[in-house]
Formats: structure tokens, C-alpha cells, sequence
């Protein structure tokens, strides 16, 4: 059969063009042509809504239409036909115009033959077919390309995007205009960039393949892992691009990262693990249908300790052998059940898994049928794990959750569930229990001085020696940072409570050796006992931690038992820490300043920066009734920032007002000095208030500087570089050793009040008050004599030449109003008789 005639509608006005191109399309060429002529734009457009025509011819001077709206009209209702515009040859501008419109091309009347054209519209016909198959191949490579679940990135010869798809923008997070001549490695994570494009020069050099894994990094953050692959696009001759597909493997990468840390080994198998269980770490073993071995990966080699050439065709029991955790029974085949019931099961629970060497693994598995084609069962396949580690840790959380992660030692939870235990077995048997809280003295210092590592040992060897001084049916405790809490269970009195405190204090005598530290540790202990001292847990607990607190107060290095009065001692401790918080905040706050004189000329030159709490309900609480309180809740070192700060700005209020400013000494305590950062913080409150640093004074105690010679001389050479005096408080009541303090870069040294009070009247007091002096005056340092309150005691002291005084002799600490009028006086030389 010949193929059908191609239709073919000329709109042509003039009679003679029409006859010679109905005359030219009439021969019987390959291709036959129904030629149908209408004469004005009106009946084409007719024609056209009513019937369909292959080719248009279309002159664009007709009677009722002329230019180039004649071909937009045509066009708009037949877009798909092909249409020839026949053009003057004084006209082509406006043809080639319409060509630029979608025509398909134009002729020249005049120019046309019986020969050439007929075979020039077999040649258009041909060519806008195989354009509609490029554009429908299009299409369908689109459409496929977009329900594609793998991203695809075409580029060209250079590299440039020409092409993406839905699912590479949903990847990569970027649409088709952001990628449009990009490169692919654009949304890289930086991470990978490097080794990626190194692996890509790689193949693009050798026109290999490529494949890699990596990470895109999307603009809102997000990484989405992918593998790539890429092939060159290529006629033999010449690279025309390359094509990369792009897959989605983030969860898979999520798998694979939870279950790297227990299965190595299934990295180095990944490929036959994708093939074989979808990308899943598990064993898998296969059976046939009598419950022979026919499979065992690499995984399922490793756990029985089978490989599998010696597994194959043997019975499951014997390769694969699992016994009850708890009976220790053989366990019944998952693999057998599920043949039986023709479905997946799963095995019991607390299973363990015999391997071949005779290691016991415990296990989780699944078991399902294998069916053979005709969906009937052929056999079956267990899928396991090892669980090991995981119950492992799940018995270690449990441990931990009732134990300190430092020392081992119960915590306050498992202490609370024994505490309750011991008082209800004591109330069945008539017994007492005794409960010890203690705390390490002044174990903060350690911390701050020498750091936590440090402290962390000491902790720990507290706990040996704890553990070591009671009996196994005993628990010892770790309360929380420095407290240990000791519960005795079933004594018959408390005097057993006390000998195992008097054993405790006699078993921290001895120094803790930590590295090359010697370190003393104390203990403040308190005692309550059940029922006297509370029929529950929480009071029992309370009580004790109360007389804790109050063996602080008597002293520390000892132990009290609880006594009701305590507790309103408790009371006023918390109403102090409270209101003490309240100060900082409300500023409650005020310096006094107790002038320092001259002994041989009765000047003033220098003064002690004393803080006072000026309570709104109990009036003025002086440093003795709050400092210990501030020390022991952490609050001594905003107050000592705060006296610190407010001495240097008021110190520069009284030179900016020309008065004459002696230099202001403030006292510096242990947790302040070993606090980090402090050389830094007095640093920066100098530069803040603008104090010349040669008007500020710190002191600080023997004991302070001694805790860690070393570190104190380093923080000391610190401080004098700036150009602040430094002063030892309290000087005599220390253990200073002569080496160091010839190496520390003291100014002035400050004899203890205690020394002074009886000089006149206790020789020993005056043979070390006259020493001090000596070795003050050998040493080139300043001594200051504290508490001076009798012109007996001015005199002794003038007599053997002590620089400096202070005490209520003088002056008692003034008020900062008392104390601007008294610099503003300028003449103290009267405070000081002569």
C-alpha cells in the first residue's frame, strides 16, 4: 500500500502563482500531494477550524489580508501544520520575519518549479518530522528523567550544566536556574570537596567512569550523603559532555554509621551485603527445607565460627547452636518454626549463641520462610546480630545510674533506697542505724590551687580509705562533689556511730600522695541516728547533713552529733546565705577605713579597706559574723571583687578631688587568690577606675601564699609588675618557711594582733613580736603592728623601731565620709601621740 496523500491547503489570491503550484505538486514523485486552493485569508481560517492540512502555502498578500498578521492569524489555528509563506522577492524581509514566527520556511514566486518543488516540501515534511520525533523523544526523555528517584546532571564539553532533574534539585537543594551552567561539584560539603575532585580529575583525564560518595551540602545546612555516578557522552570522536546520576543514600549512610562501632567487618562486605540483605549489618544463615545449612555470610561465619564451606549441608543445631540465657537449655530452632508456620518469628528472648570455639554471644534474630517459585516453602533464613555489647551497656547505664562515675561509690539514689531498707529492717529488729556525712575540708582550695585532675584523685582516694574504715554490710556514699555520706546499718548505739568517726579522722591523718603533691585532707563530720534523730529518710539525711555543718563551725577535723538546737544554727546559717545574695544585689554593702600610722612621726600612711553589711533588719553585721558563711556558699569571691573594686574607685574619687590619698590595703582571701583569671581581674579593675596601681595594697595570709609556694611566687611577681604593694596579713600564725619568703616579693609584713595584745606582759609574745620587727628590717620590708590599743603598747613597739601601727589607739575604721574628712584635713599627725 502506498502511504496516504500529503494535504495541502494554498492560500494563494493570484490565479497564475496557483496554477503553476498546483501544476508542480501534481506529478507522482515518492511522496503525493491533495492540493485544495482558497483565494482570501477568511476561507483558509475557514478551512482550517473545520479540517486538518499537512502543509500550508501561504501567500501573505491577499485581498482581505496582507503582512505578517496574515501568517499569525494562520498560525494560531494551525500551529502544528507545517506552513511555506510564498513571498515577493520584494517582500522577503517581512517572509524571513515570519520564519522568525514559527513558519517553517518561505518561497519566492517566480522562483518556482515543476522539479524542485515538490521535493523541497518532501524535504520540509521529512525535516519537521524528525523534528516532532526529537521533540516528542524530548518529552519522553523528561518525563522519565523526572520520575526518576536518581538525580541526573548533564553537562557540556566545558563542564557547564545543561540539564538537571527533580530529584537532583530535591538532593541538592538548588533549582535548574541556580544549577544552569554551574558545575556539578558546586553543592559539594567542603569537607569532601578535596578528595572528590581529586578522584574526578582522575577519571575525566583517563575518560573513565567515575563513582564516588559524599556529602551535599544544602543552603538551609542540611547534608544529604550520595553516590555519584558519571560516563562521558562521546561519538567516538569528540567529548560532547558528560552525564552524572546522583543517589539519595542518607539513610542507608545513617544505618551504616550506628552500626560501624560493632561491625567493622561488614564494611570491608558492604558490596555483598547490599546484594545479599539490603544494606543491613546482620548475620544471615539459610537453611533448606530438611533444616540443612545451604548459607552463611561473612558476618554469620564470624559469629558461629563456621566458615562455610565447612557449614555446608550440615544440620542448623550444629552450626548454629543457641541455649536459654537463664536455664542454660537448648533453645528451640526459629528456623524450624518458621518452616512450620510458613512465617517470620523471632527468637526468645535472653538467647545466647555457642559458637564453634565455645564463646557465648548473646543474640536477637528473625527467622523467615524461603518460598520457591510456586510459592511453596523451600527453606528458611535467619537474619541475627550479636547483642553483646549493647546488654553490656545496658547493665552498665543500670550501674551507673546508682553509682558515681568517679569514684564507683553508691550515689544519693541508691543511698536513699538502702537508707529506707536499713530503717525498716531496724524497726522490725529493734536496731538503730547510723548516718555519717562528711566533707572534705577546705577541698575547694585544692581544686582552684592544683585543678581538677588533681582533685579528682584526691576524691578517689577518699573513697578507698572510706570503703577500707567500715564493714562490708556498709555503705559507703559519694553525696555529691566533696560529701561522702556513710550508712551503718544495724548498730546497737551511737557510741558505735562515733568510734567509726574517731577511726575515719585517725585514717585522714596521714598525707594523700597524689603524684608528687603531699596533700592533708580533713574531715567536718556530723552523726544522726535512727529513730532518735528522725523516723524517715529525709530527716535522717537533713539531721545529719545539719551536724555536718555545725562540726564546719566548731572548727572542722571533727565530729558532732546531731542536737535539735542545731537546727535553728541551720536556720540562721541559710537566713545569712540569703540575705547575703540580697546584699550583692541591692548593694548592702560599705567600706570602713582604719588609717595605718607612722610610729616615729605620726603620719598617716596608708589605711585598710574593711567591708561592713549594713542588713536592713539586723543592722550592721560585721566581716567575722559573714565571711565564713560567704566562704562556705561560694559568695567570698563576688564580695571580695566588690570591696576590691569599690576601694580603687573611691581611692580615685578622692585624687580627682585633690586630697592627699594614702594607699589603700584590702585584704585578698584564699578562694579569691587561687580563683582563675585573678591576676587578670585586679588587672582590669585598675584600668577601669583609672587607680595608679602604687595606691593599692592587697594582703593576704601566711597560709594563703604557702598552699602552693610555687604558684603563689608566679601570681605575686605578676601582681608587682603591675606596681601594686603586697603585704602579708596576720604575720606569725602561719608556717611561712624563710626561703620562700625571701623569694615572695613582699612589701610589708603585718604582725597578728594576738602577738600584740600582750607584748607589754608575755615574754614570749614580745621576743616574737621584736623578732619580726628584726626580720622585717633585715629583709627591707615594711612591719606593721595590727591592733594597737594601748600607749603601752606604742611604746614597746617605738622602742624596737617598728615602722607602723594600727589599732582603735589611732583611730577605730572610719566611715567614708569620717575618713574623706580626715584626708581633707591633711595634719594626722596628732593620732599618734609622741
Amino acid at each position: 500500500m502506498s502511504d496516504p496523500a500529503t494535504q495541502v491547503l494554498l492560500v494563494e489570491s493570484d490565479t497564475a502563482d496557483a496554477v503553476l503550484i498546483q501544476a508542480s505538486l501534481a506529478g507522482t514523485g515518492e511522496t503525493s500531494f491533495c492540493v485544495e486552493r482558497v483565494t482570501s485569508l477568511a476561507s483558509a481560517l475557514a478551512r482550517l477550524g473545520s479540517e486538518r492540512f499537512d502543509v500550508i502555502l501561504l501567500d501573505l498578500t491577499l485581498s482581505d489580508s496582507q503582512g505578517i498578521g496574515t501568517f499569525e492569524q494562520v498560525f494560531a489555528v494551525a500551529p502544528q501544520a507545517l506552513i511555506v509563506v510564498l513571498s515577493l522577492a520584494s517582500d522577503e524581509q517581512t517572509a524571513r520575519q515570519a520564519v522568525q514566527r514559527g513558519a517553517s520556511d518561505y518561497l519566492v514566486k517566480g522562483h518556482v518549479d515543476g522539479h524542485w518543488l515538490p521535493r523541497a516540501l518532501r524535504y520540509l515534511i521529512e525535516r519537521q518530522a524528525a523534528h516532532d520525533e526529537l521533540r516528542g523523544s524530548e518529552a519522553r526523555f523528561r518525563a522519565i528523567s523526572d520520575a526518576s528517584p536518581l538525580g541526573i546532571f548533564v553537562s557540556d564539553a566545558q563542564g557547564g550544566c545543561i540539564y538537571t532533574n527533580a530529584a537532583y534539585h530535591k538532593i541538592s537543594g538548588l533549582s535548574f536556574d541556580e544549577t544552569l551552567g554551574t558545575r556539578w561539584s558546586r553543592a559539594i560539603h567542603p569537607d569532601d570537596r578535596q578528595r572528590v575532585l581529586a578522584e574526578w580529575g582522575e577519571a575525566v583525564r583517563g575518560l573513565a567512569p567515575f563513582q564516588t560518595e559524599f556529602r551535599f551540602l544544602q543552603s538551609d545546612q542540611s547534608i544529604v550523603w550520595t553516590r555519584v555516578n558519571s560516563g562521558a557522552m562521546s561519538d567516538g570522536r569528540a567529548l560532547h559532555g558528560r552525564v552524572e546520576t546522583v543517589e539519595d543514600i542518607t539513610e542507608r549512610k545513617a544505618a551504616e554509621f550506628v552500626l560501624q562501632a560493632a561491625e567493622d567487618r561488614l564494611f570491608e562486605e558492604r558490596e555483598r551485603a547490599q546484594v545479599t540483605l539490603n544494606s543491613i549489618g546482620d548475620a544471615v544463615l539459610c537453611t533448606d527445607l530438611a533444616g540443612n545449612v545451604s548459607y552463611l555470610n561473612l558476618v554469620a561465619e564470624a559469629m558461629t565460627g563456621w566458615s562455610y564451606k565447612e557449614a555446608l549441608g550440615r544440620p542448623l543445631a550444629e552450626v548454629f547452636r543457641i541455649i536459654d540465657g537463664n536455664t542454660r537449655e537448648p533453645a528451640a530452632s526459629p528456623a524450624e518454626r518458621a518452616i512450620r508456620q510458613n512465617r517470620t518469628v523471632g527468637l526468645a528472648a535472653d538467647c545466647l549463641l555457642i559458637r564453634r570455639d565455645g564463646l557465648e554471644l548473646a543474640i536477637e534474630d528473625s527467622a523467615a520462610p524461603i518460598h520457591n517459585r510456586d510459592g511453596r516453602v523451600a527453606g528458611a533464613v535467619l537474619v541475627f546480630h550479636d547483642v553483646s555489647e549493647s546488654r553490656a551497656m545496658v547493665l552498665k547505664m543500670a550501674h551507673l545510674a546508682q553509682h558515681d562515675f568517679l569514684t564507683g561509690l553508691p550515689n544519693r539514689a541508691l543511698l536513699t533506697e538502702r537508707l529506707a531498707q536499713a530503717i525498716g529492717l531496724a524497726q522490725r529488729r529493734h536496731k538503730q542505724v547510723g548516718l555519717v556525712f562528711l566533707d572534705l575540708d577546705y577541698f575547694k582550695n585544692i581544686n582552684d590551687s592544683l585543678g581538677h585532675a588533681i582533685g579528682d584523685q584526691v576524691l578517689q582516694s577518699a573513697a578507698a580509705r572510706l570503703t577500707a574504715a567500715v564493714r562490708a554490710s556498709d555503705t559507703v556514699c559519694r553525696q555529691g562533689g566533696d560529701e561522702f555520706v556513710l550508712l551503718l546499718a544495724e548498730i546497737e548505739q551511737p557510741l558505735d556511730a562515733a568510734l567509726v568517726a574517731e577511726k575515719l579522722l585517725e585514717a585522714f591523718a596521714a598525707p594523700h600522695l597524689i603524684g608528687k603533691h603531699e596533700l592533708h585532707v580533713t574531715l567536718s563530720i556530723g552523726i544522726s541516728v535512727y529513730p532518735a534523730d528522725g523516723n524517715n529518710v529525709d530527716s535522717v539525711l537533713q539531721n545529719a547533713d545539719t551536724a555536718m555543718y555545725h562540726a564546719k563551725a566548731c572548727g572542722r577535723n571533727n565530729y558532732q552529733f546531731f542536737r535539735p538546737d542545731m537546727n535553728t544554727r541551720a536556720v540562721r546559717r541559710q537566713f545569712l546565705e540569703s540575705g547575703l545574695r540580697r546584699a550583692l544585689k541591692q548593694g548592702e554593702f560599705r567600706l570602713h577605713y582604719q588609717p595605718q600610722i607612722d610610729l616615729a612621726s605620726g603620719a598617716m600612711n596608708g589605711a585598710e579597706a574593711l567591708v561592713r553589711w549594713l542588713d536592713p533588719e539586723l543592722g550592721v553585721v560585721c566581716p567575722e559574723q559573714f565571711v565564713p558563711v560567704a566562704e562556705e556558699c561560694g559568695l567570698i569571691v563576688p564580695i571580695g571583687r566588690w570591696v576590691l573594686r569599690e576601694a580603687c574607685r573611691q581611692t580615685r574619687c578622692w585624687l580627682d578631688a585633690g586630697l592627699r590619698v594614702v594607699p589603700v590595703a584590702v585584704n585578698i582571701s584564699a578562694v579569691e587568690f587561687r580563683q582563675k583569671g585573678f591576676l587578670q581581674g585586679v588587672a582590669m579593675i585598675l584600668e577601669e577606675t583609672g587607680l595608679d596601681p602604687r595606691y593599692l595594697e592587697l594582703e593576704l595570709t601566711e597560709s594563703i601564699l604557702m598552699q602552693n609556694a610555687e604558684c603563689s611566687t608566679s601570681v605575686l611577681e605578676g601582681l608587682k609588675a603591675m606596681g601594686v604593694q603586697l603585704a602579708i596579713d596576720d604575720f606569725g600564725t602561719g608556717y611561712s618557711s624563710l626561703s620562700y619568703l625571701q623569694r615572695f616579693p613582699i612589701d610589708t609584713l603585718k604582725i597578728d594582733r594576738s602577738f600584740v595584745r600582750d607584748i607589754t606582759i608575755d615574754a614570749d609574745d614580745a621576743t616574737i613580736v621584736s623578732a619580726v620587727i628584726g626580720m622585717g628590717r633585715n629583709l627591707k620590708q615594711r612591719v606593721i603592728a595590727e591592733g594597737v590599743e594601748t600607749r603601752e603598747q606604742l611604746a614597746f613597739l617605738r622602742s624596737r623601731q617598728c615602722d607602723e601601727g594600727q589599732g582603735f589607739l589611732f583611730s577605730h575604721p572610719l566611715s567614708l565620709a569620717d575618713f574623706a574628712d580626715l584626708l581633707a584635713r591633711g595634719d594626722v599627725a596628732g593620732m599618734c601621740a609622741r
